[in-house]
Parts: C-alpha cells; structure tokens; sequence
C-alpha cells in the first residue's frame, strides 16, 4: 500500500498524520496480526473482536483515556480509517460491549497476542544481555536549566536544594 503525506486545503484531512503513518508500518509489518488469534463466536456487527481490539489500540496511540473518547477523537476520522482498512471507526458502545463480553479464554488468548506483540517490538528484547542495561532515573531535585532538552518543573515534596549544591 501506497501512503502519500502533504499539506493540502481539503478539510478530510486526518488529525492524526503520525498515527496514520504507524498503522502502515504496523500493516506492513504485520505487527498486529496475533489480534487475529482472538476469537469470539459471538461476533456481532459490521467488526470482528480482533478488529474491535486493534481499533480500541490505535485508541489508546490517538490519546484516548476513556472509551467515551472514541466518539469524538476517532469516529470522525474517515481517512485514518482509510488507512486501517476499514470504512469507519466502531462507536464506543460497540467497543465496550466487546470488552465487556470477553471470557475467560479470551483474556488468555489476548494475553498471548500483546506478549508476542509485545516481544516483537520491545527494545529490552534486543538488548545484549551480557553486558549492562544502564536506567538513569534522576531523582535527585537537582535544578537543571530552562533550556535543558526535555526539562520540565517538578515537585520533589516541598523539598528544595539550594543553589550552592548544585
């Protein structure tokens, strides 16, 4: 598949241009394919439940904290929804009816699928092992200054270091 990105007048476009780019690389690389070893017998509606559960994933990409989310962050996306090749986005009841009718043999059949999704994308799976994993968790309340790459103003509760300390 063919996926061509530009600035263009037309009011269709998509909000979400770096998603739409990572479900092509996703599609691509057929990185959600263990979805499809989800099953349901009760599959209902226009979706199956592994289409519901990559749907309710590019929810989670797309910034949605709530399910109620989907109605006005993703349903309105027709050419994101393009991109997934589907012709629109489940509504949120539907998507809440399927998590809510998962059984047990799902959840376990799901539990698979994310782990091997998981293991496939992982960084820490490529990770030489022989040598060491260095995790910087800088704790300390240091200042550091405004112009510092990725610093943001914290709380270190009430506890201030002076500036000679530094």
């Amino acid at each position: 598949m063919m996926i061509e990105f530009g600035v263009t007048t037309d009011s269709t476009n998509t909000n979400f241009a770096p998603l739409a780019a990572l479900t092509a690389y996703y599609q691509a690389q057929h990185v959600l394919e263990p979805l499809q070893s989800v099953t349901s017998a009760a599959n209902k509606g226009d979706f199956t439940l592994p289409d519901k559960l990559a749907q309710l994933f590019l929810s989670i990409l797309s910034g949605c904290e709530y399910i109620a989310e989907v109605n006005t962050k993703l349903r309105c996306q027709q050419n994101l929804a393009q991109v997934n090749r589907i012709s629109r986005f489940a509504d949120q009841p539907t998507l809440a009816t399927a998590l809510n009718e998962l059984s047990q043999m799902n959840l376990d059949q799901l539990l698979v699928a994310t782990r091997q999704i998981s293991d496939r994308c992982s960084q820490m799976r490529q990770h030489d092992w022989r040598g060491f994993l260095v995790l910087d968790f800088d704790l300390s309340g240091l200042l550091c200054r405004k112009q510092a790459e990725g610093s943001e103003k914290g709380f270190f509760s009430g506890k201030k270091t002076p500036q000679d300390d530094n």
